[in-house]
């Protein structure tokens, strides 16, 4: 069983879906592996994850391994249903997930996937394990544990474990090094840019580019914003990373100093409400409003509909919003996820590591995941550097090896000056 759009999309996206898997030489090498070990044979995978030809990509290797795996979207405007056509129709992956699917079809397909009674949950955003541990309660006796693809959903999974509620152990890839120093920082830095430019074709260089958020995504949308000429204004609440922003050569200023500047705004929090009714009221004609966080709720939808008498699509992902002073302000892709509802996500160089700790995360659960505490785990060492090493050889870069006596100087105390 599965819910697509279309099934006679699958074959444009077999073609996309190969040509990724050409840019993820680890998550091949992975998968390789797991053709003649099936390590993960009669297991039940339910993976809530934005439905991209990366996420074929770790859906077949996973399958690769001797997994049942069932797919649902993590986002509504994610899906690429050309891609979900061919995971259905060509890999034997169900899916469910259409591209612009309402909040109760979401849900709906959040719970068919719940269906299949995983043994491990893959999330991205925490909403699997959120519906499990809400309304589903019945499947935890058969979970082993499960994984967190993204920031916000960590927030969530660690706010669920500090009040001693969180059901089964839960692996963060999100806080692993070969994700979100790439991921997050090159991966989000890249995709949210072409996002932007995808939706308005605007010219970035000379805008002046305000950024809620300097996490890792911040940092990388910053970096990419001010290569491309534009004049980068950092908005921050941590006083570390506010420093660290303006060591890096950006203006620092609170959001409500930098409304009237801003010619596009780009949020990257994870928080709520950061760009609210006053922000609205001081910018100025013709700014652009734009969100790369996990949910959308950092740009406060209701007060900008509550502020404009007019409303209109001008483009495919760019809504018109008209004031009553005739200012209008313009929000991309109804403030969800622009590096996924205007383009495709990151690159899949980048998402190779990523879901390379994902396929090996799993694994890991299936083995360790009876004798796992219920809490939120980061991936163990040994692993993160697994995929780096991996990484560089598939570049076919070579790095040195500590000496024994190197290793011997580094651990010990005795040798000094």
């Amino acid at each position: 069983m599965s819910d697509i759009k279309n099934p006679e999309l699958k074959k444009q996206g077999k073609l996309k879906i190969e040509w990724s898997s050409h840019w993820m030489p680890v998550l091949k090498v992975i998968q390789k592996r797991f053709v003649k070990e099936n390590p993960l044979s009669g297991i039940k995978i339910g993976a809530c994850l934005h439905i991209t030809t990366e996420t074929a990509n770790l859906a077949i290797a996973l399958k690769a391994g001797g997994a049942e795996v069932s797919l649902c979207a993590s986002n509504p405007l994610s899906t690429k249903d050309d891609v979900a056509a061919s995971l259905v129709e060509d890999y034997h992956v169900p899916v469910y997930a259409i591209e612009g699917e309402d909040r109760k079809t979401y849900y709906k397909h959040i719970n068919d996937v719940l269906d299949i009674k995983p043994n491990v949950t893959l999330d991205d955003g925490a909403d699997l394990v959120s519906t499990t541990h809400s309304k589903r309660r019945e499947l935890i006796q058969n979970i082993l544990g499960g994984t967190e693809e993204t920031t916000t959903g960590v927030i969530r999974l660690r706010a669920l474990e500090k009040e001693k509620k969180l059901e089964y152990p839960i692996v963060a890839v999100n806080d692993s090094e070969t994700k979100y120093l790439f991921d997050n920082r090159y991966g989000t830095g890249q995709s949210t840019i072409d996002g932007i430019l995808r939706a308005t074709n605007i010219l970035l260089a000379g805008k002046a580019v305000v950024i809620c958020g300097y996490g890792w995504c911040g940092r990388g949308v910053a970096m990419r914003a001010k290569g491309m000429g534009g004049n980068v204004v950092v908005c921050e609440t941590n006083p570390i990373r506010a420093l660290e922003a303006l060591m890096d050569g950006y203006r620092v200023m609170r959001i409500k100093d930098a409304s009237p500047i801003g010619d596009l705004f780009v949020t990257v929090t994870g928080d709520i409400n950061v760009m609210r009714k006053s922000h609205f009221e001081a910018m100025k004609d013709g700014a652009i409003l734009a969100n790369s966080g996990h949910f959308d709720v950092e740009i406060n939808k209701a007060d900008l509909k509550k502020l404009s008498i007019k409303r209109r699509m001008i483009r495919e992902s760019v809504e018109e919003f008209e004031f009553k002073n005739g200012k209008r302000l313009y929000l991309l892709s109804e403030g969800r996820l622009v590096n996924l509802s205007a383009a495709e996500g990151h690159p899949a160089s980048v998402m190779d590591m990523s879901f390379a700790n994902q396929a090996l995360a799993v694994e890991y659960i299936v083995k360790n995941g009876r004798k796992m505490d219920k809490k939120v785990y980061k991936i163990p060492e040994e692993i993160d550097k697994e995929i780096a090493n991996l990484k560089l050889i598939s570049m076919g870069v070579k790095i040195d090896i500590l000496t024994e006596q190197q290793k011997k100087y580094l651990s010990s105390w005795q040798m000094g000056t």
